[in-house]
């Protein structure tokens, strides 16, 4: 069932599985296609062709990725991370500051919510991609606003990956390992859905249409007076015992 009142969120935010929201943003974005096009020419713009295509196939269209015609770019097999979107709040992204960030950060606020880190993450993909089996530091709304996706996890995390083997990061690879697929969520995403995916739990996202795009909140120490999820207290215990390690790696998977 949806989180669609605001109490609702505080009473499920703290523990797996994940779950659907509708949080009614008034924000339009420019369509897919466009925002692809500029961003892919970005500095900060990460990105991995994927696919059958030979290994020179794969080199030839990584280098040509920010320069060949976007037509063409449209049709490789691909994913894409842009992590710093505030680079575009004046152009690309106008309004977004206004429309979105800021009223979630209020909504948050007032239900006695705090944070250490709250900002948006771009997500861009091309049928038969999929991001990497990984899990977050941090929680994320996730949006899906182009085209369709499925988000997997799994009902259970803790059958799959404890909350201590997340934080030394166990978690990653290219494909999830073996597992009873009665023990997995798989939610499909269409444009306007959203979904919470929680801090340190084991997830990946296969694309479902020929381009899809999604915008993810990320939320880094999130905290409901004074308490935290369940499985970022892990992540907590652990910066306790080594300091020297606190958010020197942020708060994203560095290998989507």
């Amino acid at each position: 069932m949806a989180i669609t009142t605001p109490d609702d969120f505080p009473r499920r935010w703290r523990q797996p599985p994940n779950f659907p929201l509708e949080v009614p943003f008034d924000h339009t974005f420019l369509p897919a296609v466009d925002i692809l096009d500029h961003i892919r020419r970005d500095e900060e713009v990460r990105f991995t062709v994927l696919g059958d295509d030979d290994w020179q196939v794969r080199m030839d269209r990584t280098a040509a990725f920010r320069t060949a015609p976007i037509e063409e770019i449209a049709t490789w097999t691909f994913r894409l991370v842009h992590f710093n979107l505030s680079r575009f709040y004046d152009d690309l992204l106008d309004g977004f500051q206004e429309e979105v960030m800021i009223p979630w950060r209020t909504h948050l606020s007032a239900r006695g919510f705090t944070w250490q880190r709250l900002a948006p993450i771009l997500f861009l993909s091309t049928g038969g991609a999929s991001s990497t089996y990984h899990n977050d530091n941090s929680h994320g709304l996730v949006w899906q606003v182009h085209g369709t996706k499925t988000f997997h996890s799994y009902l259970d995390p803790d059958k799959h990956l404890t909350a201590d083997a997340a934080v030394l990061g166990e978690t990653t690879g290219e494909d999830p390992p073996a597992h009873d697929p009665d023990d997995r969520q798989s939610v499909t995403m269409r444009p306007g859905d959203q979904l919470w995916s929680h801090a340190l739990t084991p997830h990946w996202v296969t694309t479902e249409s020929e381009l899809a795009m999604s915008v993810t909140l990320s939320h880094g120490g999130l905290c409901h007076r004074g308490r935290f999820s369940e499985r970022e207290l892990a992540l907590r215990a652990y910066w306790d015992k080594n300091p020297g390690e606190a958010w020197t790696h942020d708060l994203r998977n560095v290998r989507y």
